[in-house]
């Protein structure tokens, strides 16, 4: 397992400007993971390569039934799921 550092703990607001980032960059976008690293700041570029792809696994598991869907409604939240995330897939290059 790696190891916990400081830097691997993610803030409301770096998820939240994370995830405006991966908006304004997307896959197409060279160097991507440095520009979403550099608008988010405190994270390497792996680092927020890599929480995008917890993100990814993530949703794989909620569309495959191995994890429960949250109940946002009754949690007074409403919205889908953010317009740039890809179809989730198992396979990362």
């Amino acid at each position: 397992m790696a190891s916990c550092s400081l830097s691997s703990a993610w803030t409301a607001k770096q998820n939240k400007v994370f995830e405006k980032a991966l908006v304004e960059y997307d896959e197409d976008t060279a160097d991507r993971w440095h520009k979403v690293a550099r608008a988010v700041g405190g994270k390497s570029a792996e680092e927020v390569k890599r929480h995008y792809q917890l993100l990814v696994e993530d949703i794989l598991r909620i569309e495959t039934g191995q994890m429960p869907r949250a109940n946002y409604h009754s949690a007074g939240i409403r919205g889908t799921l953010p317009s740039y995330l890809p179809v989730p897939s198992p396979a990362f290059s």
